[in-house]
């Protein structure tokens, strides 16, 4: 793995300020946001100047019960060539349920979710990344991911389930000290405990990010500043090995340019003083891996070691931490590493009933804190009408202060399931049934959206074009 060195994400709000931040060797972009044949003009005088850009995903959902879209896949794979990027990253996480598998209606979660650390999602996830593998031009690398909830019955702590991750597939890890700071917050987990399980030596790079804490639970916002004890969790990692690059995240409410570059400096010093000690033999504590172990037979990928990190593969030595392998007639996939069925489908109905909790009201599935799904439904909705908001900023606009009101009660038991600008569509049909707003001029002034925006309704004799025709009247006045 190439070495990166010291980055920051790459933001169309803060473009002008990162082509100007001293120190930037490389930058990150979401890759749902750039369009390859047309890329931002400031992404191509960054690269001009020699500055590496890594495209990051966020809507593979690697973690899910279904195998990857071909179509995401293709287009993660056209903005990796577009950008000549040197690896492509994704979550460990699923971001939508149902569908075929469960005969449901497929759900999207509009954010991350973590997977359940158990076998059944371990096989599946480990097919899905094989299957990404295969279809990307570059290394893959998944990050790990926050929570504000836990599964239960889960079999594996989250540095074994990354470490047999790894070790199966050759995947390189994208290890976010910010969420290892957060699922200890809100999961009681010990970062340095995962830092001892996992392997550092697959590490491609860091992401360190802010958030706040409200009422004992740990937003992961990246919306704020970087807290102390988020760089307490880097500057241990950065003791037990030399990660290729560090980044620093930054999604919304933007400061000024000087507290972003006094970020990268926290950071940069961070790293630095935590090599340093290592060097001189100051730090003390458990030694990290530097090997992992050879990978089960019909794994394809190899270990992390064989994956350009330059360590031998080895046995897992004595004592390491890490799941034992399970005996042949407990496995969830065949010869060839692949995940069968009966695993997909009982991932499929456990993701599927979560996430219909989180976003239609449907009751708590067993085992789950009430408490804290209410805290990640709402959280959940509140992402949503931000995203909305930015994607139509029009509806803001219209409806002034009571958007942000208006979409959560609409949100209320209205899953998304066809992405951000069908769901600002039909908020705004939404309201305009309602007979909302009740200002006039900013109810016409809707209604104009969304009739720009919907297009023309085909003649049909089915009667869901004949309810759509209606409806359209409905809105139009007639």
């Amino acid at each position: 793995m190439e070495r990166l060195g010291t980055g920051i994400g790459w933001r169309p709000e803060i473009a002008v300020a990162v082509e100007a931040m001293p120190g930037v060797d490389w930058v990150e972009t979401v890759a749902e946001n750039v369009c390859p044949g047309h890329l931002p003009e400031s992404l191509l005088r960054l690269r001009a100047r020699g500055v590496t850009v890594v495209p990051h995903g966020v809507s593979l959902g690697l973690g899910g019960a279904d195998r990857p879209h071909a179509g995401r896949l293709a287009d993660l794979a056209a903005c990796a060539e577009a950008l000549g990027s040197p690896l492509v990253t994704e979550h460990i996480a699923y971001v939508r349920a149902g569908g075929p598998l469960t005969a449901s209606t497929l759900l999207e979660a509009g954010h991350l979710l973590p997977v359940p650390r158990t076998r059944d999602a371990l096989d599946v996830l480990c097919e899905n990344v094989r299957i990404a593998q295969d279809a990307l031009p570059r290394p893959l690398a998944v990050e790990n991911i926050a929570a504000l909830i836990s599964w239960p019955d889960e079999e594996m702590t989250e540095g074994q389930f990354l470490y047999e991750l790894a070790d199966r597939t050759g995947v390189r890890l994208l290890i976010d000290v910010a969420n290892l700071h957060t699922n200890h917050v809100n999961r009681g987990e010990d970062p340095a405990k995962a830092l001892d399980e996992l392997p550092v030596e697959a590490i491609a790079y860091v992401h360190v990010a802010g958030g706040y804490e409200r009422d004992g639970v740990w937003h992961d916002s990246h919306a704020h500043p970087v807290t102390q004890p988020v760089l307490d969790v880097l500057a241990d990692l950065a003791s037990r090995a030399t990660a290729p690059g560090v980044l620093l995240e930054r999604d919304d409410n933007f400061p000024e340019p000087a507290e972003l570059e006094g970020e990268l400096a926290a950071i940069r010093e961070t790293v630095e003083k935590a090599g340093a000690r290592t060097r001189t033999g100051v730090r003390q504590g458990p030694p990290a891996r530097t090997a992992a172990r050879q990978p089960a037979t019909g794994t394809r990928r190899g270990t992390a070691a064989q994956s350009g990190t330059g360590l031998l593969p080895a046995e897992r030595p004595t004592g390491t931490a890490g799941p034992a392998a399970e005996p042949a007639d407990t496995r969830t996939t065949d010869a060839r590493g692949t995940a069968s069925a009966s695993a997909r489908q009982r991932l499929a109905l456990a993701q599927a009933a979560l996430l219909s909790s989180l976003v239609a009201g449907t009751p708590v599935p067993e085992g789950f804190d009430r408490v804290r799904l209410g805290v990640q439904a709402r959280a959940l909705a509140a992402k949503r009408s931000s995203i909305v908001a930015k994607v139509a900023p029009e509806l803001p606009g219209i409806l002034g202060e009571e958007y942000r009101s208006a979409f959560l009660a609409y949100a209320q038991g209205r899953p998304m399931s066809d992405g951000y600008r069908r769901d600002a569509l039909d908020f705004a049909e939404h309201l305009l049934l309602a007979g909302r707003p009740e200002d006039a001029e900013r109810r016409r002034r809707l209604r104009e959206w969304w009739l720009e925006r919907s297009g023309p309704t085909p003649p049909s004799r089915h009667p869901a074009a004949r309810l759509a025709r209606a409806t359209r009247r409905v809105l139009l006045g007639h």
